[in-house]
Order: structure tokens, then C-alpha cells, then sequence
């Protein structure tokens, strides 16, 4: 069985969270719903902050920062995917075929197992990742401009004045510096 390392130190953290198959699940009204009530609820439990987000039809990509001296961002994961996966299935949501192994583990085909962690090292990797985070969209061809896809904390970064609403445009974006996180 393979033994996963996750950092254990630092409080800035990047994820990616895909669905199974990639299902295109996330950005539908349930899936908008079941998700946001999902990470209130682990909010309520164990605090975290959103730095940053951006929700994909198939995967998420999101910037917490935990509570000093707190990294368990794995149980939040977990609590969050199995809140989100009973909502979703309460309301009619449709799940992919399950393997053996799924079926064995009791798990639903709505999630991937497991999840993409980075630890931002700095502040410049912070501004490296919430840039990432931002042009998600556009990098996969879902819009022009970085402004015209809804589900992003993008917009809250506009109305602070950290990023111009043209930031991010199909004529402006070159794509490589960011492979890191492909």
C-alpha cells in the first residue's frame, strides 16, 4: 500500500481536488450548493480561511490557510468530499460506476481519492499560486478573459484592487509558467 507524505509545516496551502472521471459536476446549481455547504460545515468545525478559489466543472483548485500550528487540511478534505458526496447523491446526483476496490472501501464514485498539495513557501509563491488559481479558467479555454468566468475569487481581488479587471486575457496568456502544477 503506498504511504502518501503530506507537509506538515507551514499554514498556506494549495490544493487540487478533482472529480471521479472528471465528472463536470461542480459548477452545476447542486453541485455549486452541495459544495458550499459542505465547506461552511467544516468551517464551523475546524477553521480554515479561502485565500483563493477557483471551481471547475471537474476539479477545484483553492489556497487555505490554517490556524497557526494546525495542518490538518486532510481531515477537512475528507469531511468536505463526504459532505459534499451526501448532498449530492440526496438530491439526485449522479455518480460513476464504482471499481471493486470503491466498493470494498464503501466509497461513492463522485471524488477522486486523493487530493494535490502544495505549500506556499512565501509570498511570492502565495502571488504565484492565487495567480494560477485565477487564469484557471482561461488556460482551459472556458473563457477569453480571466473576468468573465463566475466561480472564481478573482472578482473579490478586483474589488480589493489587487488584480485589474482586464488582467488575464486570451491574448495575454502564455501558459508556461505554470506546468508546475499540471
Amino acid at each position: 500500500m503506498s504511504r502518501y507524505r503530506r507537509n506538515r509545516i507551514g499554514q498556506v496551502f494549495f490544493f487540487t481536488v478533482v472529480t471521479d472521471q472528471r465528472q463536470p459536476i461542480l459548477t452545476t446549481d447542486l453541485g455549486r450548493r452541495a459544495l458550499r455547504e459542505a465547506i461552511f460545515e467544516m468551517q464551523q468545525e475546524m477553521a480554515f480561511r479561502i485565500v483563493a478559489v477557483v471551481l471547475l466543472p471537474d476539479h477545484l483548485h483553492t489556497i487555505w490557510e490554517l490556524p497557526h500550528g494546525d495542518t490538518d487540511y486532510s481531515t477537512r478534505w475528507q469531511h468536505i468530499k463526504t459532505t459534499f458526496t451526501k448532498t449530492w447523491r440526496r438530491h439526485g446526483g449522479s455518480t460513476t460506476l464504482r471499481s471493486p476496490s470503491r466498493q470494498k472501501r464503501g466509497e461513492q464514485g463522485v471524488w477522486q481519492r486523493r487530493f494535490f498539495e502544495h505549500t506556499c513557501r512565501d509570498e511570492r509563491d502565495l502571488k504565484r499560486c492565487i495567480d494560477y488559481i485565477h487564469v484557471n479558467p482561461l488556460k482551459h479555454d472556458l473563457v477569453e478573459r480571466v473576468c468573465d468566468w463566475p466561480w472564481s475569487s478573482f472578482h473579490r481581488y478586483v474589488t480589493e484592487g489587487e488584480y485589474p479587471v482586464q488582467w488575464g486575457s486570451a491574448d495575454k496568456w502564455y501558459g508556461d509558467e505554470f506546468k508546475q502544477f499540471e
